[in-house]
């Protein structure tokens, strides 16, 4: 799929979890400016132990705190903690719930860790040796979640996403793939509630090989930002069940995840 495919689909748009009360924030008034955890302090990572850890990658320089200037932080540290709340109750992975890891692309440490997850990637950019090393990353098993943009921020993504895996090819998703049912039945992604993004939420995957037979590496949440719901559960600002869609998106996300 091509940037310009990507851009048109999103303008022509124009679990039941009842542990917690769940909620999202707009992207508009006076929620923009911040999310939950502004300014939060952005705490050393957990030393490996096997457990599950919500893995967030982050490029550029390591910051001591969580910033709405800094876009890879985004939704930390309630969006992850919330997430891994629900995985750990309605899962047997007993994730670390109260801790996530931060981590850069390059890290050799990223190898020991399944999962990974990238929040809003307009400004995301790397060195060579980051591109590398995120390749091996990817060819090696690793799965990676995309969340948190929109059509003005495609450019650079794929740009981006282009130096990691030059010959990537961005394949939309519908219903009918297994990442929509690996634990909850979601038949129509695209329907899966807004908070702010114009359209309808547009689901991509990156195959390894850019073969469809084979293992998807990466699933790309474009046109929508999921972990938004997750920051701002218990708030009482949207009703239950729209939150509840988006844990349901992540839970198969992160099960997908572990599982291939």
């Amino acid at each position: 799929m091509t940037s310009r495919r990507v851009k048109a689909i999103a303008l022509a748009g124009g679990v039941v979890v009842l542990l917690c009360a769940t909620a999202f924030a707009q992207r508009q008034g006076g929620f923009r400016g911040g999310g939950r955890g502004s300014n939060a302090p952005i705490k050393p990572n957990l030393p490996y132990d096997g457990r599950f850890t919500f893995i967030r990658l982050r490029y550029g320089p390591p910051i001591a705190y969580q910033s709405q200037r800094v876009p890879w932080s985004h939704d930390y540290p309630e969006g992850e903690v919330n997430m891994m709340k629900i995985l750990d109750e309605i899962s047997s992975v007993a994730p670390h719930i109260e801790q996530s890891n931060v981590m850069a692309l390059d890290d050799p440490d990223l190898f020991k860790y399944p999962v990974s997850y990238l929040c809003e990637p307009r400004g995301w950019y790397m060195t060579d040796r980051e591109a590398t090393s995120f390749r091996a990353y990817l060819q090696k098993g690793g799965f990676l979640i995309v969340d948190d943009f929109h059509w003005n921020d495609w450019a650079n993504f794929e740009a981006q996403m282009r130096r990691v895996l030059p010959d990537v090819r961005f394949v939309e998703l519908d219903g009918s793939h297994p990442i929509f049912h690996t634990f909850f039945e979601i038949n129509a992604p695209s329907e899966i509630p807004q908070n702010y993004d114009p359209g309808k939420p547009i689901f991509l995957g990156i195959y390894e090989d850019n073969d469809p037979k084979k293992r998807l590496m990466a699933i790309i949440a474009y046109n929508t930002d999921i972990s938004e719901f997750w920051e701002w559960s218990g708030t009482g600002i949207r009703p239950i069940a729209e939150s509840n869609e988006a844990f349901k998106v992540g839970v198969n996300f992160f099960l997908y995840g572990l599982t291939h």
